[in-house]
């Protein structure tokens, strides 16, 4: 029998958002229920919003959240109900070419709910990324559910499932961050100061934060930056160089996604350094690039999809490491407020206002 929940629509492009009632499906096979405690606010849900990722409206937004097994389809051993989970927006299905070649991080056939939610009406909603979390229940497949230590409140837990691992794992597991490398990292929102703490912990001898506001590079040092540079008014390029002996640095991720960023990003690596985009450009944005400076400078040019990471593997590693107080989820936390304050927190969220604003339910 359907459960109805309140909920986050995007019922058209460029709307604003709105709480409505929706019908949640009892579980079907590989399918579990879960009761959402609490769900970050992403700038992935404002590009669904705004039709950037996607035109299959009506969406149910919300993908970055924490909760509680409420019911298991038939066939689900694990998890079970109770279980305290944290949602994962790719679930490797075990089977593709890429898991077949020991790459789950590249899944090319992640699970998801087949069961759609829908509008008392019946409408079929889309769920962002597959999980749709701004709602009282939600119902993913089994393997996006990850069991984690319920010592962590859901506030700070569910930043897990998609901010902090995707610039967490840019810097670990993309950009290979490691003892003695230097580091840069262009963008100090909720991704940007996870790629710090990333790097800061995996043993970077320096990490050089960049932004155009002081007030984002002061928490960007909270996270283990080294240096700072604002680059209203300075060219980060040099900046960095002038920091790094003129060469560059080892490893510099963009957490921002704008052809100026990558630029910049470019020509501040050392020689065969290391680029790791994670920050998500609109589709209409270009890159031009000389090619001979493709060729002489060398090194590796990368993309991390969600930080590269196995969610059965990496969600309880950095719970464990926030729960001994190695990695301070709290600190991403600006704010907690209600499904009715989705549409305020986004303007919040494009000025810059906030690194995270978390819906508590």
């Amino acid at each position: 029998m359907p459960h109805e929940a309140r909920a986050v629509v995007a019922l058209k492009k460029g709307a604003p958002v709105e709480v409505l009632p929706i019908l949640v499906p009892d579980p079907g096979p590989g399918e579990v229920l879960v009761a959402v405690q609490a769900c970050g606010v992403c700038h992935t849900d404002l590009h669904y919003r705004d039709g950037a990722i996607g035109d299959e409206f009506p969406y149910l937004l919300g993908h970055e959240a924490a909760g509680v097994v409420e019911a298991v389809g038939p066939g689900v051993t694990e998890p079970a109900p109770g279980d305290y989970v944290v949602l994962a927006w790719r679930a490797p299905c075990g089977q593709c070419r890429s898991c077949r070649r020991a790459r789950p991080w590249y899944c090319f056939n992640s699970r998801n709910a087949t069961r759609s939610m829908t509008l008392l009406d019946g409408t079929e909603l889309t769920a962002a990324l597959g999980i749709g979390a701004f709602a009282e229940k939600t119902l993913v497949a089994a393997e996006q559910a990850v069991k984690v230590d319920p010592s962590a409140r859901p506030e700070a837990a569910g930043l897990i499932g998609c901010g902090v691992m995707a610039g967490y794992g840019a810097a670990v597991h993309t950009g290979g961050v490691g003892s003695g490398d230097t580091v840069a990292v262009i963008g100090c929102g909720g991704v940007g100061n996870a790629a710090i703490a990333g790097a800061s912990r995996a043993g970077a001898r320096r990490v050089i934060a960049i932004d155009l506001d002081d007030g984002k590079l002061d928490a960007a040092e909270r996270f283990g930056a080294t240096d700072t540079v604002n680059s209203r008014g300075t060219d980060p390029v040099e900046a960095v160089r002038a920091l790094t002996g003129g060469h560059g640095v080892d490893v510099v991720i963009d957490a921002v996604g704008r052809p100026e960023t990558y630029r910049q990003a470019f020509y501040m690596r050392d020689l065969a350094g290391t680029l790791v985009q994670v920050g998500v450009p609109a589709p209409d944005m270009r890159i031009e690039l000389p090619l001979i400076d493709l060729f002489s400078r060398g090194g590796a040019l990368k993309s991390s999809w969600y930080g590269d990471c196995l969610p059965s593997r990496d969600f309880p590693v950095l719970i464990d490491l926030f729960l001994s107080g190695k990695l301070d989820l709290e600190r991403f936390i600006s704010e907690t407020i209600v499904l009715d304050d989705i549409e305020p927190a986004f303007a919040k969220m494009q000025r810059g206002e906030v690194l995270r604003s978390v819906v508590v339910l």
